[in-house]
Parts: C-alpha cells; structure tokens; sequence
C-alpha cells in the first residue's frame, strides 16, 4: 500500500482544559517494602494519560502520569453534556508509579458513595485500590481517606521474588501483572480478602492436572510478558498476554484456562525486530473477528516502527475457540514516533509525535487508505510566526510602507497585531503564559494569571514588552520575536502529546496532552482545497461540482488557485494579518488603501528608510541591504512567473470573461452556507459547543485569508490589465461585481471571527437586585453561573448567541450532547452554526448587515455592549462601502434601527466603569446616534415596531405617525433614558430639541399618536420641558443656563416650582450668593426670589452655611433696600435668640457673637436710611415678611414652636417699630451676654427691676469694667446714675482691700466707650476684644486709679465714695497717693484754703477724722496751710477770703479733741502729743499771717 496519507482534519482544543485546579489528595501507605534486587516493576519512562469511558450517558475519566512526577496521577471526570470541568483530583502516592492506571465503575459495594474504582500499582510492587468519590466531595480534603482504599504488595505472592513486574493491566475486581519471566498472575483485589485462600492465582498451561498431581508445570517456556490486554467478550473476560518472542496467548479469567496461543513472529516478523505493545480492539459488529494491533520496533534503529494489523476469529458454541485470520496489514511509521494507538470499528488511529493517522481497515491488504489530521502544534507555530523566520519582519516592513509615519503610530499598530495573535484561541495557554512570564522575571500567580480579563492580560504583555523595549536597548519587533520563541518552546514544553481518547459509541477522537484536553475534527472543503489543493481533491467536492458542471472549468479553477496560492504566500499571510487588524480596530488608514499599498509592494518592493533600518533586530545595515536586495529579487520572480501563470490560463480558456466566470462561481462557495432550521434544540455551554466554536473561528479563519487572497489577487489583476490583455469590461466586471462580493464575503467571515475570539465582557451589576441575584437570595442558579462565565477569557461572544442556535445537522443521531462528537458531527454542527450567525434560523435575512442588528440584540440582551457596539461600527463601515453612491438610509429602517441600538450600547457602557475622557466620547456618540436614529427614512414604524423582549430599553409608545409627533416622543424617550443613567447633558439636549417639536406636534393634531398628551396645553407641555431643561442643567452646574429655563418656562407653577428648587440647589451646593451678583437678571423675579430665600431662612437650621439671613441682607444691600435689609439681620438675630435659649451653653458665645454681627450690621443698615425713616417693623409685625407671601404653604407649628415664638418677644416691650436707639440698646446687652459667656457665665437679661442693676454688679465680679460702666451709662441717667458709678466703683474698692486677690480679667482695648458722657460707639463688634489676666493687687490698683479718673466728672464725690470704701474696710490701709491727689487736683490755681470740688481736700481730712486716722488728717492739714503760706504776695487778693470757707474748723476741733482723749487714755502719747504741738504751731502761724494780711489789706484801703 501506499504510505503518502490525505489531510482529513485538524486538532481542536477543548475550551477551558488549560485552566484546570488541582485538588492534592496524598494517599497514605503502610507498605515499607523496598524491591529485592532492584525495581519491582518497571518505572515511567515516558508521559503516560490514558482515557476511560463509563456509563451511559457517558463520563470521560482522563488520567495522566507525568515522568517528571511519577509519584502523583492526575484524574478528570468530563462529561460531554456539561462544560470542561475546572477542578481535578492529583493523587500523590509514597512510591512512583508504574505507566499504568485503570479506572472502572464501582460494581463490587458503595457505588453510590464511590462511583468508581482507581487501580494502580507502583514501582516497588505496592498495588492500590483507591474508591473515588465525586470529585465535589474533595475540596476540603488533603489526605485520602484511609478507609477507602485498598493496599497489597503483590510481591508478596510472586514466588520468584528475582523476577520483576514488566507490565500490569486491570479489570473491575481484579489485578494482573506479567513477569520478566513469562509468567501472568491475577489478583482478585477488591473482591477477596487478601489474607483469603484464592486471592491470588496464576494462569499456566495444564493448571488442573497440576494441581492435582501437586506439581508446579508452567508448561513451554515463554519470553518475558510484554503487553496485557483485557477484553470482554459475552460476558465473559479475556486476557491478551504478548510475550517479548512474539507468543500471542489469550486466557479465560473465570477458567483460568488458556484458550489461544500463537507466535506471531512466523507470520510476519522481520530479521531484528522486537514485540512492543498490543492493542485489542472490540468485535466488528455482527462478526466474530476482533482487531488486534501489533507495535515493532527495529532492535538497531530505535526510531523505525510498523504496526501490523490482525484478526482473531472466535466462536462461543460448545466450547470457546479462538483462531488467526491469516491476512495480516502492515503500517510503516517511517517518521515519528508511535504514542499511542487505538482500534474502533474501521479504523485505526496511529498518534505519533508530529501527527495523528487513521488507517480504514480494507479487505484488500494493498489499498489501506491513509487519513492525516493536523496538530495544533502547526497552527501555533504558524500563528508565532514560527514557521519562518521572516514573517515577523514582514509585518513590520509592510506596516512602515502603508503608514510611512512615525514610530508613534506604526509600532502600536505593530503590537496589536502580535498581541492578537498570541491571545488568539488554541494559542493562548495559561500554564504557557505563566511559564513565559516568569522567564521574564514577571512573578504572578499561576491562579491570579487566570483570573484577569482580556484586558488585564493585554496591559500585562505589553507593560513587559516595553519595559524590555527600554531596559535592554532592542527594538520591539525584537522583543516581540524574542517573546513568541521563548512561547512557543513553552506550550510545546506544557503541550506534551500524552495519549488518544476515543469514545466507540460516537465514533468520537480526542488527544490527551500534558496541560489540555483536544477532539478532533474533519476538514470543511475550502480547508481541503487550500491544504490540499489537487485536482483529484477539487474535483471531488460536491458544492464545487454543483458549480462546475464543466471540465475545462474545474481545470481553470486549478490552476486559479494554484496561483491564488503561490501569490498569497509570497505577501498573503502576513498582509492578511495586517487587513485584518485594520477592519477591527480604528486605524489611521482605510482596508482599501491597505489593499492597494500591497498591490505596490508586490510590483516595487518595500519602502525601506530610516525607522525600518534602525528597528532591524540584525542591527547590521550591511544584512539588512541584502535581505531588501533578496525580497527584491524574489517578488520580481513572483511577477514573472504570474505573468507566464496567467497567460497560459488566458490562453486555456481563450477569454478572460470565462476566467473572471470561473472566479465568480468558486467566490459563491466561500460564501457561507444557509441551512434551514426546521427544529429549535437549544445548545447549551459544555465541551461540544466549545469545540463547535472554535471549529468555526479555524474555519473562517480561513475562509477569510482565502476571500482575502482572492481580492488581492484580483487586485494585482487589475493593476497588471495592460500586460495580461486585460479588456475594459473585464476590468468592470472585477471592479464593480466581483470586489464588492469579496468584500461582503470578508465581512461575514470578519465577523464570524470577531465572535469567535473576541472574550466576553463582565456581567453588569449595578444596581442591589443584580447584588442578590448574585448571592443566591432569588435562587437563580442558571443566572449566577452564566454571570461567573461572563468576562472569563476564554468565554467569547460566540457562547451567547449558542443559547438561540437549533440544530439541523443531518445526522441527528449524532447531535446528542451526552457524548463527544465525531469528527464529521462536528463539521455539520459547525456550518449549522455559522449558518445561524449570518441568515438566521430560518435563513430569511436577506443580508449580512440586517442580520447584524439581531445579532447586536442578542449581545446587548447578554450586557455585551462594548461587542455589540464594535458589531454595529463594523456594520455601518462596511456599509459606507457599498453606499458610496447611493443614500446608505434603506427604506425599511433599519438604518434607523442601527443607530437605536448603537446609542443604546453607548449608553449602557457608560454605566461600566470608563474613565472621563471616554466616559465623554461615549455620551456625545450616543447623542449623535438617537438624533441620527429619529431622523432616517422610515424611523417611526421601524423603531415602535421594536418589541419589549429585545433587552434594550422599550419605547412605551406607538401610531405616531407624523414627524413632529414622533420626534416629540422619541427625544422625550431619549430624555428618560438619559436621566435614568444620570447623564444630564445628554437629557438635556434631547428636551431642548423635544421643545422644538411642541408647536408642530401638537397643532397638527396627529389623532393617531395613541399614546400623545393630546389633552395637554402647549404649554403645560413646554413647562414640563423647561422645566426638565433646568433640573438637568442645574445638575451640570449650569446655573445661568437653569436660571435662562426658568424665565423661559411658559408655565407659572412650573417656573416658581422650578425657581424654588433653583434657590435650594444654589444653597445646597454652596452658590447662593449668586443671587446677589450682575450675573443672573432678576427681572420681574425678584419678589418672589426674596420670597423663597425668606421662606428658606426662616425653615432652615440658623447654624447651616451659607447663612440666607446674610444672603437676604445681601441681597437687599445689592438693590439699596436699606431697611429691607436692616429687618433680615434682625430677623437673623431674633431667630438667634430664640435658638439659644433653647440649647444648652454649647456654642453659646458663638451664637452671641452672631447676634452681635447681625445687630451690628442692622444698625449699619439703618444708618444709611434718612433718620426719619430709620427704623424697622418690631419682630411680631417683621414676620409679615415670609408669612404674607405664604399663607398656604407655612408649615404647621408645634406647641414648642409656638412657645418658642412666644418667648421672642423683646423684653422691653416693643410694639410699633424698632429704632436705631433700640437696636444699639440691645446690642449693648447682647455685648455684656457675650462677655459674660466667654468667662462661663450664662446670663439673660428678663427686664425685671434692678436686672442692670445686677448686670453690673456680675460684670465686676467677672472683672467686666468697661462693660458695666458700657451699661451704666447707657440705661442709667441723673441721680441713677451716680448712684450705680458709686456701687461700681465700691465693688471696685473692695477688690483692691482683700487679702487674696482672685485671678479676673480686664478690657485692656475696648471700643465699647465713649470719650465723653453723650457719645458712644455702639455697633462695634466686642468679639474683637482682648482679655488678659489679672492676679495681683498692682493690677487691682491701677484698674481702680483708671476708672476713677475716667469716671469722676460722672460724679464728683466718686473719689469720695473710693475713699471711704477703702478706709471702712480696712481701716489700716494706707490710700495710694494717686486718690489723695485727685483731692487736692486744682487747689493752687482756682481754690483757697481746702474748699474746692466736692472731692476736695476738706472731704478728705474729714474722712481721715472720721476713721481715726489722726496722723494722716494732720499732715494733710499741715500741708494745705503751708501750701496757703508760700503763695506769692501777688496773690494777696486771694487771701481776704474768709477762713472758714476753706478751713473745716469743726473738723479741726474734732481732731484736736480726739488727740487729746488719747492721751488721756495714755494711748500714743508722745505722738498725739507730737502732732498736737505740730497742729498749735501752725494754726498759730497761720492765724498770725492772716492777721498781718488783714492789717495790710486795711492799710490799703484807707
């Protein structure tokens, strides 16, 4: 037979298998027995993973046993019906393992606790029996129960302990081993004690006879045991034991009877060639032949191979008899080598390490058919550009002679093109990734890798390619080669081929690897076309011979893609690369500049220039010189040989017109399929839809890159017309028909593969009932479950729409998703599919771009906003193409349509977290859509013509039939939606252009809008408009635009409404002092401005800011309403008041202080009124100033508040108004208050008699001074005042004679006084005042010397008063010599004698006399006399007055008299004595020189 093999189909990765979790379950051992004379059985040498199919409906147990872990066994438990599982068990055992593992149902005890029953056996003999739970029931567990396995050294009961265990094989409750020397023991493990007699029994010829004669007769001699098989066969199970010498012996277990015996080697065995392994397939159906398979090898080179097929005949009549089919079909392996085989019904599938071939068992030995199905590895290293070292190259020469920019704009563009390609489904691999970054020293857990979106694993790539890019130096195309070998080595290092899975009863194929799972698929006919591309393979294929009935045509159509072919691999796959990155992101150049830049390349080679050269990896401008002369020397050979290529296909079909013809009916068959659906069976998301998906994005990946090579291909056609004779027709015909079919063609495949590898965004959740749902509270479990697979890389946008997919695949039988496919179902699954995606269910969308909205529904429904949007981009793109001249508005809407949903995407993404900057970009577009949208033909049926069920936000309105009307109520609609997802640019735009529509819409009087507010006015409508205009604008922050809605609004409710809120945003937001500016024209508003501001005051709290009480002072002050203004600061201060009393002292001096404002600043107001106008209402009749605006609208009061109200009446009993007078006189007491509160001190004036009394007297004692002469001289006049100076200043004294001082405080600045008695400054704040501590008596002193002399012309016996305080107190002190002065002030310029003042010397010496004080009243009386006798003789005149005017001789008596009764009494009398001499002497003199003046003065006269 021949060895060449026919490409059938391709590897298909299992979504998912790449990601799985282990569970590390350590199993315990109590075995410590070591090997005599070495290994006990045979290690792992080699991966081994192998697959078992239990049940039915199936489940897959997949085990794997890596040699660089040969202690640890992987388990998966798949299930075709359900998604790829994403934890696994790891069993790890104390010794490694054995190459070997067998998984069975549990059909011994506990099948409903343990399922299943793991045989394995390690290499020191120990052979475990492990019952294994549902994999679920491990998550908690690290080590294996040891109740639930099963441990026996079976070395134990081998009686040869020499020999070692070669090879060992498993069946539900039983164990069989084969031994180095031939022999084959069984072991009842699991079903037989250990312990029990017959545990243990080995099969050897004549064992009946043996035993009874009690000989040990193993009979013939054989080789050492190579391969055990156990088949089961009627029941009844069968043991295929191949020995090293080729011995072929199948044994009955029940019987332990040998039942067949043959060497294989006399029948086909070459010179040197040894027995490897076995493969026993399962009985044909309705035969009794068994295929059995044998692996040799070459013995001198290990690396030739060839599997021969046999057939072993049975019969189960009397007796069991087994026997060789002499025809024997042999397979070289001449490359690679053999992994794995297995056997189903015709085939026989032959897994090497570079491929996988199915050979189709043939009766006739000579024509094996041969079938090849391509690895993954050859499309990652084609997609790695791998395969050749100068398609990285390419992409970035080709990219520098489009853009022919800088580096800013070609190296992004570069990036995304590698970046795309990494990420792309089958490339992508997590255990690779993970590998690959930490070669780059980029440490991120292995789970954390997994968890990161699409987005995340981008940022993440391209965060280490720049860093790389600017830490060693390199250009990026060299990172990025650099990066793709390093991956490359990685995934086929984590991408080991393990094994084959096969599933009979399908006829499904799948190949194990090291980190991934993969099924197996047969080829689509343009795959073979392009894979294979020979006559035979073309003229084979049903749709083409549908098309060409014609030989000469299917000849043209060969040689068309023979050419198509070699055109394309000069440029075609890197170009398509570059094309393609071009239609899915927005990039700076069209795909039609794209094309025809190419077409230039391939006739004049690269640009080549500076970046090029300096981006070179080589660095050496020497090698990249020649690389440009060889890529010029090669595309110089590619036009010479199309050139010869075409003329002789010109020449073949004599016309161009039946080329372009042929060219025309090959394009129909890249075009996809349409299937009817005539069922709906909808396809869940488990493994065999994620093969489905991914077979479709192989699949248009290369319908795309055939599409695409055929318009560059034709391109290049039209560009060279005039060298291939090329007519002006044919030129329109490639122009006008055959590039627009190609363009629609890569659309649809453009698309497909958009869905295909475009990775889902996250479910949407923000709002609380989405938060439940996720928690389970609903029980929505099918919700939580899609929104977990939601945003996972791996789930792409092709999963949502599988949930709306039917199926019309032809074989039915096959569809089922309880088992895995097989490689033809998976095709037809496939086409269904894309058929779904591009017509429909029915096939009734007349075009790709209608079926796109449905399509964009369906992503919306699913929160895909962002992929729906890129749909819709797409879409409108590819349309501007074909529109380009003719309106791109259809008729029917759908244009409309488009642009609906396209705003609804827009919108929605808003809500997704983006930034600013494209949080704006997205709102702006999405308001340029719902115009666009209103506007188009046929808007207003098609868009109420949109069902609720779609997931997009319903309209709620339908008939309306005019165009004003139905704008009217779309851009209302539009407003609600805005407003819902709180964009008020957006509302705000579409109520202006929905007041627009007012008049129009409703004078029309269009009956037929069913749901119109035909019952409403004009202007009720436009009110509500405005009024929604100034919410929005007023949430923009637009003030003057919201104050421009209010004066707009033609509705008076609405407006004041409207101005109400405007007030109360303003203050909320802190800018309700733009009231009082030139900004906003309060024209004919300002009444009710001041209404809402005073109505807002008075129901405000009084400490919130921005006060309005100021704001209304303000604002009056703005507009000169001086008195107006006055009231609102009164007002401010009674409000003040009122709060006060009832709070506690907390804050107390501050509320004071801002009564001190408001009263300050009301007196300041007044000041600038005509004092005949100077006053304000009183605050009973001030309220009129809120309560006449709103006799409806003031809210109730409480029986505090009245209380409270009541208790704001002035204590002072005002009735009419309130004048400057009275408001300074409250602000004095509200000072004193003030000053009384920052020492502590609560007071509140009650208007009792005597209550300023005692204000005074608490300022004293608070050391308040100026304060209480501040209020004495304001409430106090005549004979009262004197009267409270005298208690004053007495209180005053008495301080300065205590003993211990207390500490007090004093007014050092105070603005409070006047400097005279009938003027004061009275409307100065006191907060300003700075107190200092006093505490001694110094300080005393000198407050009491202060307001003495300030005071005293208040009343003229206050030194008196001082003195005589001071004396009765303390009758010891000695009165400072400042006092004494003040009674002697002015006795030498205006008074005689002591007379004077009522504060005069006399008083003085009086009060000396009257409190004992006889040495003081002498000296003063000395004094005043010598005083009088050194007056100058020019004052002579003045000494005839009379003596006793200024002399108290009574005094002076009364002292004399005292004098003497003390020493009488013997009490001081020298001094008495003293002073009494001191006293005759100068009254003595002073009497004789008022002698002597009397004599002269008499002299004079006469």
């Amino acid at each position: 037979m021949g060895t060449g093999s026919t490409l059938a189909g391709k590897e298909v990765p299992i979504v998912g298998s790449d990601a799985v979790r282990w569970i590390d379950l350590s199993v315990p051992s109590s075995s410590n027995i070591a090997a005599v004379d070495g290994v006990a059985a045979l290690p792992t040498t080699d991966d081994r993973a192998s697959c078992f199919v239990i049940g039915d409906p199936p489940t897959y147990l997949i085990w794997r046993i890596h040699k660089a872990q040969p202690q640890s066994l992987e388990l998966l438990e798949l299930a075709a019906s359900k998604e790829f599982p994403r934890v696994g068990l790891r069993f790890t055992f104390p010794d490694a393992l054995c190459p070997f593992a067998f998984i069975g149902k549990n059909e011994i005890s506990g099948a409903s606790r343990f399922p299943y029953l793991l045989y394995v056996l390690t290499v020191s003999g120990v052979a475990y029996l492990l019952k294994i739970r549902n994999v679920s029931a491990y998550t908690s567990v690290s080590v294996f129960p040891v109740d639930e396995l099963l441990e026996v050294n079976v070395r134990d009961y081998i009686p040869n302990h020499a020999t070692a265990i070669t090879t060992v094989m498993a069946t539900v409750g039983g164990l069989v081993v084969g031994t180095s020397d031939g022999s084959v023991f069984c072991f009842q493990l699991g079903v037989v004690d250990p312990s029990a007699p017959g545990f243990m029994h080995e099969l050897r010829d004549e064992a009946g006879i043996s035993r009874l004669w009690g000989l040990i007769s193993r009979g013939k001699m054989v080789g050492t045991v190579q391969e055990l098989v156990i088949l089961e066969l009627h029941e009844k199970k069968f043991v295929f034991v191949l020995h090293l010498d080729g011995t072929l012996r199948i044994w009955d277990l029940a019987s332990r009877s040998r039942v067949f015996s043959n060497n294989m080697g006399t029948v086909t065995m070459a010179a040197g060639a040894t027995f490897v392994k076995l493969w026993v397939g399962q009985p044909y159906p309705d035969s009794n032949i068994i295929p059995l398979a044998v692996l040799y090898r070459d013995t001198s080179d290990e690396n030739l191979e060839m599997i021969s097929l046999y057939s072993i005949l049975y019969n189960f009549g009397d007796r069991i008899v087994f026997s060789m089919d002499p025809s024997v079909q042999s397979i070289p392996l001449e490359e690679g080598r053999c992994l794995d085989v297995k056997l189903t019904l015709d085939k026989i599938w032959i897994l090497k390490d570079d491929e996988l071939v199915s050979h189709t068992f043939s009766t006739n030995i000579d024509e094996v058919e041969a079938f090849s199905y391509a690895l993954q590895e050859e499309f990652v290293a084609d997609q790695l550009f791998q395969s050749s070292e100068h398609l990285a190259d390419e992409i970035l020469r080709i990219t520098h002679s489009i853009f022919k920019s800088s580096k800013d704009d070609i190296f992004p563009f570069v990036s995304s093109i590698f970046l795309r390609r990494l990420l792309l489904p089958g490339v992508h691999h997590n255990a690779t990734l993970y590998a690959t970054l930490l070669e780059y020293s980029r440490h991120l857990g292995e789970s954390e890798l997994q968890t990161l979106t699409a987005d995340g694993l981008k940022k993440e790539i391209l965060s280490l390619i720049e860093h790389e890019v600017g830490s060693e130096k390199v250009s990026l195309l060299h990172c990025w080669k650099c990066f793709f070998t390093r991956y490359f080595h990685n995934w086929c290092k984590n991408n080991a081929l393990y094994g084959l899975l096969v599933d009979s009863s399908s006829d499904a194929i799948g190949l194990i690897r090291k980190n991934s799972i993969s099924l197996f698929r047969s080829l689509e006919d343009i795959e073979r076309i392009v894979e294979v591309g020979s006559s035979e393979e073309v003229s084979e294929l049903t749709g083409l011979v549908d098309i060409f009935n014609d030989d000469l045509d299917c000849d043209i159509l060969i040689e068309l893609l023979r050419c198509v072919i070699s055109f394309s691999q000069q440029l075609g796959k890197t170009a398509s690369s570059i094309f393609y990155e071009s239609l899915l992101t927005t990039s700076v150049i069209s795909s039609e500049d794209i094309v025809r830049y190419i077409v230039k390349i391939l006739e004049t080679g690269y640009c080549m220039s500076g970046p090029v050269l300096q981006t070179s990896t080589s660095g050496d401008h020497i090698v990249v010189l020649e690389k440009e002369l060889a890529d010029h020397k090669s595309l110089r050979k590619l036009s010479i040989d199309m050139f010869l290529s075409l003329q002789g296909l010109h020449k073949k079909a004599s016309a161009w017109g039946r080329i372009l013809k042929v060219i025309e009916g090959f394009l129909k068959f890249l075009v996809p399929q349409k299937v009817i659906q005539n069922f709906n069976t909808e396809v869940s998301s488990n493994i065999n839809s994620s093969v489905i998906v991914h077979t479709t994005f192989q699949i248009a990946k290369v319908m795309f890159e055939s599409a695409w090579d055929f318009l560059l291909f034709l391109s290049y056609l039209v560009d060279i017309s005039g060298q291939v004779h090329l007519l002006h027709d044919d030129i329109n015909k490639i122009q006008l028909d055959l590039v627009p079919m190609l363009q629609e063609i890569i659309f649809e495949w453009l698309i497909i593969i958009f869905f295909t590898i475009t990775p889902s965004a996250p479910a949407v959740t923000e709002d609380f009932n989405s938060k439940l749902s996720s928690l389970q509270i609903d029980n929505n479990m099918g919700k939580r479950l899609w929104n977990e697979k939601l945003g996972r890389y791996d789930f792409t946008l092709a999963y949502t729409f599988l949930l709306n997919v039917g199926s019309s695949s032809l074989d039915h039988s096959h569809y089922s998703s309880e088992h895995f496919s097989n490689v033809q179902s998976f095709i037809n699954k496939t086409r269904d599919f894309i058929s779904w995606i591009i017509w429909g269910q029915t096939g009734g969308s007349s075009t790709f771009l209608t079926r796109s909205i449905d399509l964009a529904f369906i992503l919306f429904k699913h929160d895909q906003y962002g992929a729906a949007e890129q749909l819709l981009m797409i879409a409108e793109a590819h349309l501007l193409k074909e529109k380009t001249s003719q309106s791109i508005q259809d008729d029917d809407g759908g244009w409309c349509i488009r642009h609906h949903l396209l705003g609804c995407c827009l919108l929605a993404q808003v809500q997704c977290g983006l930034h600013a900057t494209q949080k704006d970009k997205k709102v702006s577009e999405a308001i340029r859509c719902f115009f666009r949208s209103s506007s188009g033909n046929g808007a207003s049926e098609a868009l109420q013509s949109l069902s609720d069920d779609l997931g997009i936000p319903y309209l709620g309105f339908n008939g309306c039939t005019s165009i004003a009307a139905w704008k009217l109520q779309y851009y209302q609609w539009a407003m609600q939606l805005f407003e819902r997802y709180s964009i008020s640019e957006g509302a705000c735009q579409f109520a202006l252009a929905a007041l627009e529509q007012v008049d129009e819409a409703l004078y029309m009087k269009d009956d037929k809008c069913t749901n119109n507010s035909v019952n409403e006015s004009v202007t009720t409508i436009k009110g509500r408009l405005w009024a929604n205009v100034f919410i929005f604008v007023l949430d923009l922050g637009r003030y003057y635009d919201a104050y421009c809605a209010i004066i707009s609004n033609p509705d008076e409710e609405s407006k004041y409404i409207c101005l109400r809120r405007f007030i109360i945003v303003l203050y909320e937001q802190g800018a309700i002092k733009i009231l009082c500016s030139n900004k906003l024209p309060l024209i004919g508003l300002v009444e009710k401005v001041e209404q809402e501001l005073a109505w807002k005051a008075e129901r405000s709290d009084i400490s919130a800011k921005p006060n309005l009480y100021k704001l209304l002072y303000a604002f009056q002050l703005h507009r000169h309403n001086w008195r107006r203004a006055a009231s609102y600061m009164y007002l401010y201060s009674a409000r003040l008041r009122t709060e006060a009393a009832l709070k506690d002292s907390v804050g107390s001096s501050l509320m004071l202080q801002e009564r001190l404002n408001a009263l300050s600043s009301a007196v300041n107001a007044l000041h600038l009124v005509h004092p005949a106008y100077a006053w304000i209402d009183s605050l009973a009749e001030g309220s009129y100033l809120v309560n006449e605006y709103y006799p409806s609208k003031k809210a109730k009061r409480t029986p505090d508040e009245h209380s409270a109200a009541d208790n704001d009446a002035e204590p002072q009993g005002w009735q009419s108004s309130i004048d400057i007078e009275k408001l300074e006189n409250e602000f004095v007491l509200t000072s004193a208050e003030y000053m009384l509160s920052l020492v502590n001190f609560k007071w509140t004036f009650s208007g009792k008699h005597g209550a300023l009394s005692d204000l005074a007297d608490l300022l004293v004692q608070n050391n308040l001074y100026d304060m209480a002469f501040t209020i004495l001289l304001r409430f106090f006049k005549g004979s009262g005042l004197k009267r409270e100076l005298e208690r004053v200043l007495s209180a005053i004294s008495l301080k300065c004679c205590l003993d211990k001082v207390e500490s007090s405080w004093v007014e050092e600045h105070s603005h409070l006084l006047t400097s005279s008695k009938h003027e004061m400054v009275a409307h100065g704040s006191p907060a300003t005042v700075s107190t200092t501590p006093q505490t001694d008596r110094n300080s005393c002193w000198a407050t009491l010397k202060l307001y003495l002399e300030k005071y005293k012309e208040f009343h003229g016996r206050l030194p008196i008063i001082v003195a005589e305080t001071l004396l009765r107190t303390d009758p010891k002190i000695e009165l400072p010599l400042w006092l004494v002065q003040l009674f002697k002030e002015g006795q030498k310029e205006r008074l005689w004698g002591m007379a004077g003042r009522e504060s005069n010397p006399a008083s003085l010496f009086q009060l000396y006399v009257s409190y004992d004080r006889y040495a003081e009243a002498t000296y003063l009386l000395l004094d005043c006399i010598d005083s009088f006798a050194s007056m100058r003789p020019a004052d002579i005149i003045r000494r005839k007055r009379p003596l006793a005017v200024w002399f108290p001789y009574t005094t002076i008596e009364r002292l004399l008299y005292q004098l003497d009764e003390l020493i009488r009494m013997g009490r001081m009398v020298d001094h008495c004595d003293k002073l009494k001499k001191m006293l005759h002497d100068s009254l003595q003199n002073h009497l004789k020189m008022l002698k002597v003046d009397s004599d002269d003065a008499v002299s004079v006269s006469s």
